[in-house]
C-alpha cells in the first residue's frame, strides 16, 4: 500500500475513535501518530520535534498560570451586580463581563467562576442565565489569540507550515462583531428557554440520594407519612427498596423496616435534611468530616463511563465516597452504587484528604467545584494574581517580547508567592493536550507532505467548484463546524487545518482566510453540550435538555456563520 493509502486508513481509524466516545482523545491521537511512525511514514526526530512548538509551549504555560486565575475570588465579585437589573440588562451585563474576561483569561476557569453567582441571584431564573453565560464565553474566545486553546492549536500549525504565526488581535475586528450580534441575539432568545425553577424540586435539580434504614432506628415500625419523609423540603422520595424489591411510588402508609433502603430525588441544598433522622445512614456517610461537598462532572473519555461505583472502586482509586448522583434533568433509579455512569453526570463527593491529589481526577472530570475557601485566595493575593496575568499579557503585546518568556516569568512570581504550587502544577499538567496537538501536528505535517491533504481538498472542491475559491472557502468552515460538533473543537482544528492549507495552494491564494476559516469554525460550538467544556459545565448546572442548546444554539450557530462567511472575506481577501 502507498503511504497516501496508509495514512488515510490511520485517520479513517482517528475519526472513527473520537466519534465513537469510547476512547479518550489523547489515546486515539497517539496511537495514531506512533503507528504513523511505525509505518515509517514519519521519522522519531519529526515525531518528538512537533512537541517543542512555540504555540504549543505557550499554551501550556497559559494554562498552568491560569490555575492561579481559578481561585481568585474577585471575578465572582465583580459579577455579583449583574443580577440587580432587568432580565434583559442582566444578559447583556453577563453577555459583556463573559466575553470581556474569556478573551484574555481561559474561558473554562470564566464560567467556573460565574456559575455559583448565577445559581445564587434571586431576581432571575439560573436557567436561563447559564446557557447564554458559556455562549457568551465561547464568542469571548474569539477575540483574542489567547482566548480559547483552540486558536493556539491553530497558530501552532500555522508555524510548523512556516507560516507567518497570527498575531494577538489578528481577527479581533471580526470577534466583536460577533460578540455584539451574537449578544444581541441571546437577549432576544433567552427569554424563550422555559423557566424550569418553578417545576417540583424532583424534575428541577433530580440528584439522586440512597439511605438505609439502621437497625436501630427510630424510623421502624412507623409509616413513611409519620416520620414525615414525605415532607421533606426540595427532597422527594422516589423509590423504597426492601429484599431486592422496588416499590415506586412509596405509598404514605408504608411501615418501614430495618435494611430498608430509601432513594430520594432532589436539591443538592437538600442533602443535609437526611442527617436529622436518626438511624437513616445515608450513602457516603462514613466519609463526612463536615467537609465540603464537591461536584465532578463526569469526562466524556472518563475511565468511568460504563461503569458503576462499585465496580470502579471508586472510593478507593479518589478517596471520596459518592453521595449522589445527578443526570441531566432525567431522575435516576436504582441502587446509587449500581448505576452504569455516563458522560455528563455529575457527582456528589464527600473528599477525603487525599482527594486532590488522586492523579487521575483531572484526566476523569471535565470540571470539580465546591471545594471550598481552601482552595481559594484572599482578595489581596487574587488582586495580585490578576494584575500579574494583565502585565504578563500587555508586556508580550507592548515590547514584542514572546508571550511564552513573559508567561513563564509569571509562573515563578506565582510559585513564590504560593498562588500555585508544584504539587498542583503536576497534577493539573495539560498532558492529554500536549499529546493531542504535538500527535496532530505531525499528521497534518503527513497529510500535507504525502498529498492526502491535496485528494480530500479535490473531493471537497468538486462538491463547491460552482462557487469558486469563496465556496471553497464555505466549505472549509462548514467541514471544520461540523468536525467540531461531533469530535470537540481542538480535534476539529487539528484535522482541518491540512485541508485549508492545501485548498489555498490550490487556488493559489493568501491562506489566511481559510485559516480564520479553522480558528472561527472549530469556536462553533452552540447546538451539542459535548462539544466545548463550557457547555458541559452549564448542561449540568441548570437542569437542561438537549432541545435547550438546539433552541438557543441553532439560531446562534446559524447567524455567526453568516458574519464570519460574509466578513472573513471581506477583511481578509483571497
Amino acid at each position: 500500500m502507498s503511504d497516501i493509502s496508509w495514512l488515510a486508513l490511520i485517520l479513517v481509524g482517528l475519526l472513527a475513535g473520537l466519534i465513537s466516545g469510547k476512547f479518550k482523545p489523547a489515546a486515539v491521537f497517539a496511537s495514531a501518530a506512533i503507528v504513523s511512525y511505525l509505518l515509517g511514514l514519519v521519522s522519531l526526530e519529526q515525531m518528538f520535534a512537533s512537541f517543542t512548538n512555540a504555540s504549543l509551549i505557550t499554551l501550556v504555560l497559559l494554562l498552568l498560570a491560569s490555575l492561579a486565575l481559578e481561585k481568585t475570588t474577585i471575578l465572582a465579585k465583580l459579577s455579583q451586580h449583574i443580577s440587580q437589573s432587568s432580565f434583559t440588562a442582566s444578559i447583556a451585563k453577563l453577555g459583556f463581563f463573559t466575553a470581556l474576561l474569556s478573551s484574555f483569561t481561559n474561558n473554562t476557569a470564566v464560567v467556573a467562576s460565574l456559575i455559583g453567582v448565577v445559581q445564587r441571584n434571586e431576581n432571575h431564573p439560573p436557567h436561563k442565565l447559564l446557557l447564554p453565560l458559556s455562549y457568551a464565553a465561547i464568542l469571548g474566545g474569539t477575540l483574542t489569540l489567547i482566548g480559547t486553546s483552540t486558536n493556539l492549536i491553530v497558530n501552532s500549525f500555522v508555524e510548523d507550515a512556516g507560516l507567518t504565526p497570527l498575531t494577538f488581535f489578528e481577527f479581533t475586528p471580526i470577534g466583536i462583531v460577533l460578540v455584539f450580534a451574537g449578544g444581541l441575539l441571546l437577549m432576544l432568545l433567552a427569554h424563550t428557554l422555559p423557566n424550569r425553577s418553578q417545576s417540583p424540586a424532583a424534575l428541577q435539580l433530580p440528584y439522586l440520594l440512597e439511605a438505609r434504614i439502621s437497625c436501630d432506628s427510630k424510623l421502624i415500625g412507623r409509616s413513611v407519612q409519620q416520620n414525615q419523609l414525605r415532607a421533606l423540603k426540595k427532597l422527594y422520595l422516589a423509590e423504597l427498596e426492601r429484599d431486592g424489591v422496588r416499590i415506586s411510588p412509596v405509598p404514605p402508609q408504608w411501615i418501614l423496616q430495618a435494611g430498608d433502603r430509601l432513594r430520594f430525588s432532589g436539591d443538592v441544598n437538600s442533602v443535609s435534611l437526611l442527617q436529622q433522622f436518626d438511624g437513616l445512614q445515608w450513602f457516603g456517610q462514613h466519609q463526612a468530616q463536615g467537609q465540603h461537598l464537591v461536584e465532578a462532572v463526569l469526562s466524556p473519555s472518563s475511565n468511568l463511563v460504563g461503569q458503576s461505583l462499585k465496580s470502579s472502586q471508586f472510593r478507593e482509586q479518589y478517596d471520596a465516597a459518592v453521595m449522589a448522583i445527578r443526570r441531566g434533568a432525567t431522575p435516576l433509579k436504582g441502587g446509587l452504587g449500581d448505576v452504569n455512569l455516563q458522560a455528563g453526570d455529575v457527582l456528589l463527593l464527600t473528599p477525603g484528604s487525599q482527594f486532590q491529589q488522586a492523579s487521575q481526577r483531572l484526566h476523569d472530570f471535565a470540571a470539580v467545584t465546591g471545594l471550598g475557601v481552601s482552595l481559594s485566595l484572599s482578595r489581596y493575593r487574587s488582586l495580585w494574581v490578576l494584575i500579574g496575568f494583565a502585565v504578563a499579557i500587555f508586556a508580550s503585546m507592548l515590547s514584542g517580547i514572546a508571550l511564552a518568556k513573559t508567561l513563564l516569568v509569571l509562573l515563578l512570581v506565582y510559585l513564590f508567592m504560593g498562588a500555585v504550587t508544584l504539587t498542583e502544577m503536576r497534577q493539573r499538567f495539560p498532558l492529554e493536550l500536549v499529546i493531542i496537538v504535538g500527535s496532530a501536528l505531525n499528521l497534518a505535517h503527513l497529510m500535507i507532505s504525502s498529498g492526502l491533504a491535496a485528494n480530500i481538498t479535490s473531493y471537497l472542491l468538486a462538491q463547491f467548484n460552482h462557487m469558486g475559491v469563496y465556496g471553497a472557502f464555505i466549505g472549509v468552515y462548514l467541514l471544520t463546524l461540523l468536525l467540531t460538533e461531533l469530535i470537540t473543537n481542538n480535534a476539529a482544528a487539528a484535522l482541518a487545518f491540512p485541508i485549508a492549507y492545501s485548498v489555498a495552494l490550490h487556488y493559489g491564494v493568501d491562506i489566511k482566510p481559510f485559516i480564520l476559516a479553522v480558528v472561527f469554525g472549530a469556536s462553533a460550538s452552540f447546538i451539542s453540550p459535548y462539544g466545548y467544556q463550557t457547555n458541559l459545565m452549564v448542561y449540568h448546572a441548570g437542569s437542561y435538555r438537549f432541545s435547550d442548546f438546539v433552541r438557543l444554539g441553532l439560531p446562534l450557530s446559524v447567524l455567526y456563520s453568516v458574519i464570519v462567511c460574509t466578513l472573513v472575506p471581506q477583511w481578509f481577501p483571497f
